[in-house]
């Protein structure tokens, strides 16, 4: 195999993913024991190979380009993976170390996975867990991540899915909106009821109601004067208020049904559930620090 990159263009892509992190050509230099403008000039190097602009540059502080973005997320993937080859042949990584990058849906990283990082890093105490609330899909390269939990799969085929749970679903209101609205008592009642609505980011479509009827999966479209988008946690707030009928996941309103602040209703019609699932490329070398992770999450959630 022919050689690609030079001990001097190794060093300079180094430099650039320490240039990057401190948003500092003089931070890099302190921390590599080199003057700002070698730093600099290695930089350079890097623009002139590429033909493309990595940094805007200004008096009092450096930052990357969108070009520039991308390229840092697969270089430091591609150093981070040298050192942990390195350290699991010579033995070095007894635990594991470094940071784990994740995407979660606010839905489950609220009531769910947030809670669980505590005891995580109690376990793994070199692990640092960086968590991005999000409901769109990411770009597991260009954005550097590691993993992203979601409910519903995405099309990419180079993509492993590990399902955490299945969420049931379930139908409630307020107290309050009941007492002057009425109960549902069948499905053909909700036309008659304010249904709060949740529409899909990637779509702009309104989410069905899913419901079971005589052992049959049924879809029902439901309307009202409420739409929300992007967070799934606004609807549950719309009927805590009173503003209408909702189906939601379970793990979301438990403490509301306990506590009365919400009912559930049309249970003869309940049943129906979404998966959760914890996704990852499949093509990529996995670090011990995202593998035990998995395990960690996979244990606590599954089996719900």
């Amino acid at each position: 195999m022919a050689r690609q990159f030079s001990d001097v263009m190794i060093g300079s892509i180094e430099l650039f993913c320490l240039a990057a992190e401190l948003e500092s050509f003089t931070g890099a230099a302190a921390q590599a024991g080199l003057t700002p403008a070698a730093v600099s000039r290695a930089i350079g190097r890097l623009e002139e190979r590429l033909q493309v602009r990595l940094f805007v540059r200004n008096t009092r502080k450096v930052r990357l380009t969108d070009g520039g973005r991308a390229y840092f997320a697969q270089c430091k993937q591609a150093l981070d993976q040298l050192l942990e080859a390195e350290r699991e042949l010579t033995g070095r990584q007894a635990a594991p170390a470094g940071v784990v990058r994740i995407s979660v849906p606010t839905t489950l990283g609220h009531h769910g996975l947030l809670r669980l990082l505590p005891g995580f890093r109690k376990q793994y105490p070199q692990v640092r867990i960086d968590v991005q609330l999000s409901n769109r899909n990411i770009d597991f390269t260009a954005e550097g991540f590691d993993l992203a939990v979601r409910a519903r799969a995405q099309p990419d085929s180079g993509l492993v899915a590990r399902k955490l749970m299945d969420a049931p679903l379930v139908v409630v209101a307020a107290p309050g909106y009941l007492a002057h609205a009425g109960t549902p008592a069948a499905l053909e009642d909700l036309a008659r009821h304010e249904c709060i609505q949740f529409v899909l980011p990637s779509t702009g479509q309104r989410v069905p109601w899913a419901f079971r009827q005589d052992g049959q999966d049924l879809d029902v479209v439901t309307d009202g004067s409420y739409t929300c988008s992007e967070d799934l946690l606004g609807v549950a707030t719309l009927a805590r208020a009173g503003a209408g009928l909702v189906q939601t996941y379970r793990f979301i309103v438990e403490d509301d049904l306990r506590s009365g602040a919400l009912v559930e209703l049309l249970t003869p019609f309940a049943g129906r559930s979404r998966p959760f699932s914890l996704i990852y490329p499949g093509n990529r070398h996995m670090p011990l620090k995202v593998r035990v992770f998995i395990e960690y999450v996979l244990k606590a959630l599954g089996d719900r």
